[in-house]
C-alpha cells in the first residue's frame, strides 16, 4: 500500500470575476515528503495554501488534508496544520517566549505544557535561549525560525511554508532549508513549501509540483520530471572512446542508476539518474576499453522548470 494522502485536490478551482486564479487543480502529497510548490509571483501558490487552509473558500472543486474537507472541516483542519506566511506577524514588543506562550495558550495547552512546549520549540528552531529578548530584536531569518517555532508548538501534521527564505541572507537560507529539512525527518511533519527560488527548493524537495497560469503542469520527483522533460535520466553523460564495443556498451547498461546508452559518432551518450562516471570508467577498464574523456551534464530544476513552463 501506498503512504497515506496528507494534501489531496479534486479540480480545485478559484476564480475572481472572469479571472480564474487556479484552474482545475488536482494534486497529491504523500505524508512525509517535502513537496515544493513552484511558480513565479501571480501563479497561485498561495491561493492554494489559503484554500488547503480552509482560509478562503474555492469556486469550485475540493481539497483535502490528510481526509477531511478543508471547506467543510475547517476547525479539524487547521487543528493538524501549521502555516508561516510570507510576511510573518509576531508582536514586535514582546518576547519570543510570551509570543509563543499565547499560541500555545490559544491551542488549549494547559500552563504545565505550554512552558515545556515553548521551550522545546525554540531549541528545535536553534533559538534556545532567546525566549526573553524581543521579537523586534531578530533578524528576518530569526523571524522565520520563531515563526515555524511557532507551528511546531502545536504538534502538527503538516505545515505549509509560504516563500520561507524571502529576504533572507544566504547563509541565514542555509540553515533554514537545514532546519526544514531536519523537522520533516525527525518530527515527521510533512511540509509544503511554496517559492520561486528554484535551486533552494531542489536541495531538500523530493517532490516539486510547477505551476503555471493557474495549473500545475508537472508533479513528481525530480528525477520522474527530468526523464520526462528530456526523455532520460537527470544526468546525460558523455563518453569518448578509443573504440566502441556492443559487449562495453551492454555493460554500461547494467550499471546501477543507468537509464540508457546510445551511441552518437565516436560517443556513447550515457542517461542516467545520477552521476556515475566512477562505475563507468571502472566498466571500461574491466571491458579493456581506453578512455579519451567524459563530459557531464545535469538537468537542474530550473531546465525542468523552463522546459514545462515555456509549453504551458
Amino acid at each position: 500500500m501506498g503512504a497515506q494522502l496528507a494534501v489531496e485536490t479534486i479540480d480545485l478551482t478559484k476564480t475572481y470575476g472572469s479571472t480564474t486564479v487556479v484552474d482545475r487543480l488536482n494534486l497529491h502529497v504523500e505524508e512525509g515528503d517535502i513537496f515544493g510548490f513552484l511558480g513565479p509571483n501571480g501563479a497561485g501558490k498561495t491561493t492554494i495554501i489559503l484554500m488547503l487552509l480552509g482560509l478562503t473558500e474555492p469556486t469550485s472543486g475540493v481539497a483535502r488534508i490528510f481526509g477531511y474537507n478543508s471547506t467543510r472541516e475547517p476547525i479539524k483542519v487547521k487543528s493538524i496544520s501549521g502555516y508561516v506566511p510570507e510576511k510573518v506577524g509576531f508582536y514586535e514588543d514582546l518576547t519570543a517566549g510570551y509570543n509563543l506562550s499565547y499560541t500555545a495558550r490559544l491551542s488549549g495547552l494547559s500552563e504545565v505544557v505550554v512552558t515545556k512546549k515553548v521551550g522545546e520549540s525554540l531549541e528545535l528552531v536553534g533559538l534556545s535561549g532567546m525566549a526573553g529578548r524581543k521579537v523586534r530584536e531578530f533578524s528576518k531569518g530569526m523571524k522565520q525560525r520563531l515563526a515555524i517555532a511557532d507551528v511546531l508548538i502545536r504538534m502538527p501534521k503538516v505545515a505549509f511554508l509560504d516563500e520561507p527564505t524571502s529576504g533572507i541572507d544566504p547563509e541565514g537560507i542555509k540553515q533554514l532549508l537545514d532546519l526544514i529539512a531536519r523537522i520533516a525527518k525527525e518530527q515527521g511533519v510533512t511540509i509544503i513549501i511554496s517559492s520561486h527560488q528554484l535551486s533552494q527548493v531542489q536541495q531538500i524537495c523530493n517532490r516539486v509540483g510547477i505551476l503555471a497560469k493557474g495549473k500545475v503542469v508537472a508533479e513528481g520527483p525530480l528525477d520522474q520530471l527530468g526523464r520526462e522533460a528530456f526523455g532520460g535520466g537527470q544526468f546525460r553523460v558523455e563518453v569518448q572512446l578509443t573504440e566502441i564495443t556492443s559487449a562495453l556498451v551492454d555493460s554500461i547498461r547494467q550499471i546501477d542508476g543507468v537509464v540508457d546508452v546510445t551511441r552518437s559518432g565516436e560517443l556513447l551518450i550515457v542517461n542516467c539518474l545520477r552521476d556515475v562516471r566512477p562505475q563507468i570508467a571502472k566498466t571500461v577498464v574491466d571491458n579493456n576499453g581506453l578512455l579519451v574523456q567524459m563530459k557531464i551534464e545535469s538537468y537542474a530544476l530550473e531546465d525542468i522548470y523552463m522546459k514545462y513552463s515555456s509549453e504551458a
